[in-house]
C-alpha cells in the first residue's frame, strides 16, 4: 500500500495525565485527512479509535480505556500515513473505586460510558451527537485567516449544529479544493441522510417487528393465566403473589438504600445549593462589596453594581434574592445619605460638589441635592463674611488707635491694602498724595480699610465657585445622562422655579456685603443707621480722603471682577451705589481737610509785604508745580498713544509712498487719530470745559510734530505718494486749525515742505476737492473742532 503522506507525529496531550475514560485532545502533525483515512489510534497501548473524533490533520479528541500500561506514547495510524510516532505519553491513574454504600467528599460523575463489550452506546455518545463529516467527502481544511472570515460573514458561523450557520463558511473552510462532482455527491449524500430521518417512529417498528411479536405473545400468555386463575381465590391469585413479591422488594430495598439515599438527597440539596451560590454568587456578595468599595471611596463601582442588581433582581419573588436585595438597599441609602452630608460639607471644591450630585443624581436620591448643596454655600458664605466682622470685631477691641497696623500672619509683615486688588494701582495713586507724609503711611493700613480688603478678597474667592455651581445647574452638566433620561431629575421645572430663589440669594450676599462696608466706612447717616463693625459704638475718628480713594479703587476692581462672571448688573447695583456714596464721602471728607489745611496757611507762611501792602504766599508756586506736573502727566498719558499709533498706521498693508495708487480720500490712521483726538476733547469738556484749548493745542502739537517726522524721513515720493501726504496733512491741519500753535504750525508747514510740490493746476483741484470731500464726510465728527461763536450782546 503506498504511502502520499509522512507518517503521524503527536507533539502533544492534554491533559497528560488522567483516569479511564478521561477526554484527551491529541494534537500534532499529518493526523490524517478525515475519519475515513483514521484508522488506529492507541494510548498506552490500549485501542481508543471507537471514541475517536477526528477534528482536523492537527487534533483529535478521544476518551482514554482501561489501558494495559500504567504510562505509554500515544499512536495514531492513518491509511495515508501509515503507522505514526509520539514525542510526548500519556500517564493512566487508578480511580478510588467507591461502593454503593461508601461515602464520598466528592460529588461522582453520572455519566454515560460507551459499552466496549456489546457495542451499543447506551444513552449520548462519549464525545457528542454531532457527525465527523455531515457531507460524505473527504475534508480538507483551506489556509483562510480565521479573522478574515469572521469579517466576510458577521454573526455567524461554520459549524454545522449552530443555529447561526454559513453554508459558504463551512465550505470554504473545509472544502475550498473540493471539484464540483464531489460536491454534488454531496448533495446526494445529505437527500439520504434527509430521507432516513423523514422515515421517523415507522423505520424503527420495522427494525424490531420481531420484538414486537415477541411481546404480544408474552401479553397472550400472561392473558391466559390470568383467565385460567379467575375460578381461584383471590389470595392464590398470580397478581397477587406477584404484588406481594414486588412489596417485600420495595421494602427490602428502602430499608438498605435509605440511609443511602438520604445521604443521595442531601447531597443533592447541598449540591443545587452550591450552584445557586455559584451562580448568583454577584448578589450574595455584593452588599459586603458596596461596604468595602464605598471604605475605599470607589463610587463608580458602587453604582454600577447597583443599577446592576436592580435590573436583575429589583422584582424578584424569590425570598431568598429578595432579603439579599432589601440588604443592597440598605447600603445604598446610606451611602446616599453619606454622599449628602460629604456634599454639604464647606469648605469644598466645586470639582467636589459636581462629583458628588452626580453620584446622586445615578443613585436616585430623593429631593434636589444640587438645590441643597447651592443653599448650603450661600449659607456659608454669609457665615463668613458674619465672621470676618467678628475677626475683625475682635481686633478693634482695646486698639487705642484706628491707623495701627493690621495683625495677619500671611502677609509677611506687608500692608494687606497693598496685597490685594490693585496693588499697581494703588502705588501710582499714593504717589499724589503722600506728600509730607513720606512712606510711613504704606505700613499703617486702618483696621476698616483692612477689614474692606478682606471682605471683598473673602467674597471674590467664594462667589466665583457658587455662580458656577448655579450654571452648571441650569445647564444641566451637573446630573448624568443616566439620571436625566430617567426622569427623575425634572431640572428644566427645578431651574424654572429657582431662578428667582438664587437671584435673592445673590442679592443678600451683595446686601450684606455693602452694609458692612458701609458700616465700616460711612458714618450712621451715610450708612443707613449702620454701626462699624465690632464694637457696636460708633466710631468718630474719620478716615482720610487718600484711604477712601483707595477703597473706592478696590470697590471698582471687585465690580469689574464680579461682572467678569456674567452676574447680571442689577444685581450689582448696590455696589454701584456704594461706590458712589464713597466718591461723594470721599470728596467731602477731601474738601474739609483742604479747607482745614488752608485755615491753617497763616501759621505756615512767612508774610512778605511789599511796598503796595500786597502779601506773596509762598504756596502758589507750589500749586503752580502741581499743576504742570499734572498738566504734563496727563498730556503724557493722552497724546502718547495717538503719536504712537501713527507710523504703524502709515504703513499698514506694506504701503509704500513710491508706489500707490490715486488717492480718493484720508487713510484709516488718520481717521483713528482724529477719533482719538474726540474722545479727549470729550473727556475734558466734561470735566472742565475751559481746559479744552489747553489740552487740545498740547496733543496737537505731539502730533504734527510726530507728522513732521515721518515726512522728512520717506527718501522719495511718487506723484501719487506725494498727493496722498500732502491730502492728509492738509485734513489734519484744517480740521484742527482751531487748536493750532505757533509750534504746531511751523511742524505742519515742515511735513509740507518735506513733500514735492503740486505741478499743476489738476492736482490742486483734486486735491481740494477731496479735503471738501473728507470735511463732508466727517462733518458730525468734527464739529467739535469747530471754534465756538462770540457770544451775543443783548441790547
Amino acid at each position: 500500500m503506498s504511502r502520499s503522506r509522512p507518517p503521524p507525529l503527536v507533539t502533544g496531550i492534554s491533559p497528560n495525565e488522567g483516569i479511564p475514560w478521561t477526554k484527551v485532545t491529541i494534537r500534532g502533525e499529518n493526523l490524517g485527512t478525515g475519519t475515513p483515512d483514521l484508522i488506529g489510534l492507541t494510548i498506552c497501548g490500549h485501542n481508543c479509535l471507537l471514541t475517536a473524533e477526528w477534528m482536523s490533520a492537527s487534533k483529535i479528541v478521544c476518551r482514554v480505556g482501561q489501558a494495559k500500561n500504567d504510562k505509554g506514547d500515544i499512536i495514531v495510524t492513518t491509511k495515508s500515513g501509515g503507522r505514526g510516532t509520539s514525542t510526548v505519553s500519556f500517564k493512566l491513574l487508578k480511580p478510588e473505586k467507591i461502593g454503593v454504600l461508601d461515602q464520598s467528599a466528592v460529588w461522582v460523575d453520572e455519566m454515560n460510558h460507551y459499552d466496549m463489550r456489546t457495542g451499543r452506546n447506551k444513552g449520548i455518545p462519549p464525545l457528542s451527537l454531532r457527525p465527523a463529516n455531515p457531507l460524505g467527502i473527504e475534508i480538507e481544511k483551506g489556509q483562510f485567516p480565521q479573522k478574515d472570515l469572521e469579517v466576510l460573514f458577521p454573526g455567524m458561523s461554520a459549524d454545522f449544529t449552530s443555529e447561526n450557520l454559513s453554508a459558504a463558511w463551512y465550505l470554504i473552510e473545509n472544502h475550498s479544493n473540493t471539484s464540483f462532482e464531489q460536491l454534488k455527491m454531496a448533495v446526494a449524500h445529505l437527500k439520504r441522510q434527509a430521507n432516513k430521518k423523514s422515515e421517523g417512529s415507522l423505520a424503527y417498528v420495522k427494525g424490531g417487528l420481531s420484538t414486537f411479536f415477541e411481546a404480544q405473545d408474552a401479553l397472550s400468555a400472561i392473558h391466559q393465566k390470568l383467565e385460567a386463575d379467575g375460578t381461584e381465590k383471590v389470595e392464590g391469585s398470580m397478581t397477587q403473589k406477584l404484588e406481594n413479591v414486588l412489596n417485600r422488594a420495595s421494602n427490602t430495598a428502602d430499608t438498605l438504600f435509605q440511609e443511602v439515599l438520604g445521604r443521595k438527597d442531601k447531597a443533592d440539596s447541598t449540591r443545587n445549593a452550591l450552584t445557586v451560590l455559584q451562580r448568583f454568587k454577584f448578589l450574595f456578595n455584593l452588599p459586603l462589596n458596596i461596604e468595602r468599595n464605598i471604605q475605599k471611596g470607589d463610587y463608580d463601582v458602587v453604582i454600577n453594581d447597583y443599577e446592576k442588581a436592580k435590573s436583575l433582581f429589583g422584582k424578584t419573588e424569590v425570598q431568598v434574592f429578595k432579603k439579599y436585595y432589601a440588604e443592597v438597599e440598605t447600603r445604598i441609602e446610606a451611602l446616599r445619605e453619606l454622599l449628602l452630608d460629604k456634599l454639604l460639607e464647606t469648605p469644598s471644591t466645586l470639582h467636589d460638589q459636581k462629583r458628588y450630585i452626580r453620584y446622586l443624581s445615578d443613585l436616585r436620591a430623593p429631593g434636589d441635592p444640587a438645590w441643597q448643596c447651592i443653599g448650603a454655600q450661600h449659607r456659608w458664605i454669609l457665615q463668613l463674611m458674619h465672621d470676618c466682622r467678628e475677626g475683625c470685631a475682635r481686633d478693634l477691641t482695646g486698639t487705642p488707635g484706628l491707623h495701627s497696623a493690621v495683625s495677619d500672619p500671611d502677609s509677611d509683615a506687608r500692608p494687606p491694602a497693598l496685597g490685594h486688588l490693585g496693588h499697581t494701582a494703588s502705588l501710582k495713586r499714593g504717589s499724589g498724595f503722600q506728600s509730607g507724609r513720606g512712606d510711613a503711611w504704606r505700613y499703617k493700613t486702618p483696621q476698616r480699610v483692612a477689614f474692606v480688603e478682606k471682605l471683598t478678597k473673602l467674597v471674590l474667592s467664594q462667589l466665583p465657585n457658587f455662580w458656577k455651581l448655579w450654571i452648571s445647574y441650569v445647564n444641566g452638566s451637573l446630573f448624568s445622562e443616566t439620571a436625566e433620561k430617567s426622569g427623575h431629575i425634572e431640572r428644566s421645572k427645578n431651574v424654572r422655579q429657582r431662578q428667582s430663589d438664587f437671584k435673592k440669594m445673590i442679592q443678600e450676599v451683595m446686601h450684606c456685603l455693602v452694609k458692612l462696608i458701609r458700616g465700616a466706612l460711612l458714618p450712621p447717616s451715610a450708612a443707613e443707621g449702620g454701626v462699624r463693625p465690632g464694637t457696636g459704638r460708633e466710631v468718630k475718628a474719620e478716615l482720610s480722603g487718600q484711604w477712601l480713594a483707595h477703597v473706592i479703587q478696590t470697590l471698582r476692581l471687585t465690580y469689574e471682577s464680579l461682572t467678569a462672571l456674567e452676574i447680571p448688573s442689577d444685581l450689582l447695583q448696590t455696589i454701584q451705589d456704594l461706590v458712589l456714596d464713597l466718591r461723594g464721602r470721599c470728596v467731602a471728607v477731601t474738601l474739609q481737610h483742604t479747607a482745614e489745611e488752608i485755615k491753617r496757611l497763616a501759621e505756615k507762611e512767612d508774610w512778605i509785604v511789599d511796598s503796595e501792602g500786597l502779601t506773596s504766599l509762598v504756596s502758589m508756586a507750589s500749586l503752580k508745580e502741581l499743576d504742570q506736573r499734572l498738566f504734563e502727566n496727563y498730556i503724557e498719558l493722552k497724546a502718547d498713544p495717538i503719536v504712537g499709533s501713527l507710523e504703524p498706521g502709515i504703513y499698514a498693508g506694506y504701503f509704500d509712498w513710491k508706489d500707490c495708487l490715486p488717492p480718493t480720500g484720508v487713510r484709516n490712521y488718520l481717521k483713528e487719530a482724529l477719533v482719538s483726538i474726540i474722545a479727549v476733547h470729550a473727556e475734558v469738556f466734561a470735566v472742565c470745559k475751559g481746559l479744552v484749548p489747553r489740552v487740545l493745542s498740547r496733543v496737537v502739537e505731539a502730533v504734527s510734530e510726530e507728522l513732521s517726522r515721518l515726512m522728512q524721513c520717506v527718501s522719495s515720493f511718487s506723484r501719487n505718494g506725494a498727493l496722498q501726504a500732502r491730502l492728509e496733512i492738509c485734513a489734519l491741519r484744517d480740521i484742527l486749525a482751531a487748536h493750532l500753535t505757533p509750534e504746531s504750525r511751523s511742524s505742519f508747514k515742515q511735513a509740507l515742505e518735506a513733500l514735492p510740490q503740486l505741478s499743476s493746476g489738476a492736482e490742486r483741484t483734486l486735491l481740494e476737492e477731496l479735503l471738501n470731500r473728507v470735511k463732508g464726510s466727517m462733518h458730525l465728527q468734527l464739529a467739535c473742532f469747530q471754534a465756538a461763536p462770540p457770544p451775543t450782546v443783548k441790547t
